[in-house]
């Protein structure tokens, strides 16, 4: 397969970056200067130009020289790029560049060209990815705090994928917990009940959701009355395997209903198999690195003495990798901690190839992140990084008013009464509407409105009037134009592009040229929620354009006595339908022709 040709933005950056070496090779830079920082961006006020790049300021310092003289000097040899126009220093030494129009028109048609590809890049060169998500413990069905994160790292890795890493998506089953051993209990109650039994209320501490009602029917058509009279060292096992697999395929089918999808399940139970079996091994490779000892911590800050126990213990050395404190790794009882199955777990991923692995988290966990973050660090000899993303909570609304959920009650609102009430696309869209870290507030009510205060809908409905105006177009006058999308995409790429002039149409066209840089960003930062702003700005620019044409008819999209120009603008709504279908598809939501 042949790789994506560079975009008009990573081409601009090897220009400044060949001036650079050339001010370094003349002697008007030292050598060996860190590029890595150097951006080009588009600028925060259109008005300035085209794009802006940051070389002055971040290499003034290392170059022991004035940010603007240094701005000087870059602008000089960028004045002679044949592809830039205008060079102007602005502030202390942010250098704005303003590009020849021939090369956005380039750039539509390049959109064109590639069509569904269009926006995709090698810039992963093929690097192997780990993204876990979701994780939810097999307790019960998932709600909408789990989809969050099962929106967020499907879409991550999606975008990943598409900038040309080689990713795997994976769900790690929290089955060797003492909640599943909870929920072992609770599905046996529901077995007593299926046999006939009047079980009254759950007790405190089990989990009473009717959910597990089908568990019990299945033990019982399974094994009839025989576990009923059986001690529970004998039963539970039973159960808590059966009931793990049971919780396991609804939460399947929950993520299917989403959209999301895995390639590996991973059991934490594996971990522990065999002797110990993989967390013992991490814990002796870490002892053979003198990564481990015994020792004592101090009590935790502001905990009641009574709840410390002062004992040694073995202990990770967690700050030499940039922990606040060494973190235990066994019980009093001489069973293993979380934390030491979740070295052996990252562990495991590092021995089957991967050296980054991100890892999606609730927000509860914020504070585990430096322990893990240090644990793989030492067990991979720091050949690995680990970047977690925390996805905040979720506030679900219904009119403004809060919409109470509680798992332990069974009081819950289900990700699938969810998807049930507002539909597959809306969750997904407004999950990534918002930075992963940020509250989330999701208004059953407003997220299903048709206005522009909806995203969703928004962009869609973007996408939609696209495909009238290509309907309207075959019946007004334009009868050569193929009904076929991908016929019509191949026929518009041979537009007169150069009849494209109005600032209105040009801003479009450069807000469209900005796409692949949008990803390989949000790629480089995983952050999804990038693309889902960029494409409420663009349709938010096409409809603008459009309401430009009602008010000055000559600027509308059919011109009727201009078949030339007609074929122009219809090209520049091709380039604006291919990458808002193309946005939607990597976020998991649907590109609708029509919106009824």
């Amino acid at each position: 397969m042949t790789a994506p040709a560079a975009h008009l933005f990573a081409r601009v950056l090897a220009s400044v970056q060949t001036v650079l070496r050339g001010l370094s090779d003349s002697g008007r830079l030292p050598a060996g200067l860190d590029l890595s920082r150097v951006l080009v961006e588009p600028p925060r006020d259109a008005t300035h130009g085209d794009m802006a790049t940051n070389a002055a300021m971040v290499l003034a310092k290392e170059a022991k020289q004035k940010p603007r003289d240094l701005a000087e000097a870059i602008a000089e040899g960028l004045r002679a790029d044949p592809m830039i126009e205008k060079v102007e220093i602005a502030g202390p030494g942010f250098i704005n560049l303003t590009l020849h129009r021939a090369l956005w028109l380039d750039e539509l048609k390049a959109a064109l060209d590639a069509g569904e590809s269009y926006g995709r890049s090698g810039l992963g060169a093929g690097r192997k990815v780990n993204v876990e998500y979701v994780s939810a413990n097999p307790t019960g069905p998932m709600h909408v705090g789990h989809c969050r994160g099962a929106v967020f790292g499907d879409a991550l890795a999606t975008l990943l994928d598409v900038t040309g890493h080689d990713v795997t998506r994976e769900y790690y089953i929290n089955d060797a917990g003492a909640q599943v051993d909870v929920l072992a209990r609770s599905a046996f109650l529901r077995y007593r009940e299926a046999l006939g039994e009047t079980i009254g209320d759950i007790p405190e501490g089990l989990y009473p959701g009717d959910y597990l009602k089908p568990v019990g029917e299945a033990l019982k058509a399974e094994y009839g009355d025989k576990l009923r009279n059986q001690p529970e060292a004998e039963w539970l096992p039973i159960v808590r395997a059966k009931s793990i697999a049971m919780m396991m395929d609804m939460i399947r089918d929950d993520l299917a209903a989403l959209g999301v999808k895995h390639d590996v399940f991973f059991s934490e139970r594996t971990l522990a198999e065999g002797n110990g079996g993989q967390i013992a091994a991490t814990i002796d490779e870490l002892r053979r690195d003198d990564k481990v000892y015994m020792g004592r911590l101090p009590p935790p800050k502001g905990a009641p003495v009574d709840d410390y126990e002062d004992r040694e213990q073995l202990l990770f050395r967690s700050t030499q990798h940039g922990d606040d404190v060494d973190r235990p790794l066994a019980k009093s009882d001489g069973t293993h901690t979380y934390f030491a199955a979740d070295i052996a777990y990252h562990r495991s991923k590092f021995e089957r190839g991967f050296s980054e692995i991100i890892d999606v988290w609730g927000a509860d966990h914020f504070g585990y992140i430096k322990r893990m973050q240090a644990a793989v660090a030492a067990i991979t000899g720091g050949k690995a990084t680990l970047d977690v993303k925390i996805v905040q909570l979720v506030r679900l609304l219904r009119n403004g008013e809060l919409v109470r959920m509680s798992k332990r009650s069974g009081d819950i609102v289900t990700l699938r009464e969810v998807l049930d009430e507002v539909g597959r696309d809306a969750v997904r869209f407004m999950m990534l509407y918002r930075k992963n870290d940020a509250v989330l507030d999701f208004d059953l009510a407003k997220v299903i409105e048709q206005s522009r205060d909806n995203p969703v809908f928004y962009v869609q409905y973007g996408h939609a009037r696209c495909q009238s105006i290509f309907r309207n177009a075959a019946s007004e006058g334009a009868k050569d134009l193929p009904s076929d999308a991908e016929a019509r995409r191949k026929f518009l790429a041979g537009a007169a592009f150069d009849r494209l002039e109005d600032e209105g149409e040009i801003g479009l066209i450069k807000l469209l040229g900005q796409y692949p840089r949008v990803l390989e960003s949000a790629a480089l930062a995983h952050e999804p929620h990038r693309v889902a702003f960029y494409l409420y700005e663009l349709a938010t620019a096409f409809n603008a354009q459009y309401t430009r044409g009602n008010a000055a008819p000559h600027l509308r999209f059919i011109i009727l006595d201009d078949p030339i120009i007609t074929i122009a603008r219809l090209a520049l709504v091709q380039g604006v339908a291919t990458v808002l279908a193309s946005g939607l598809s990597l976020l998991g939501v649907a590109a609708p022709v029509e919106m009824r």
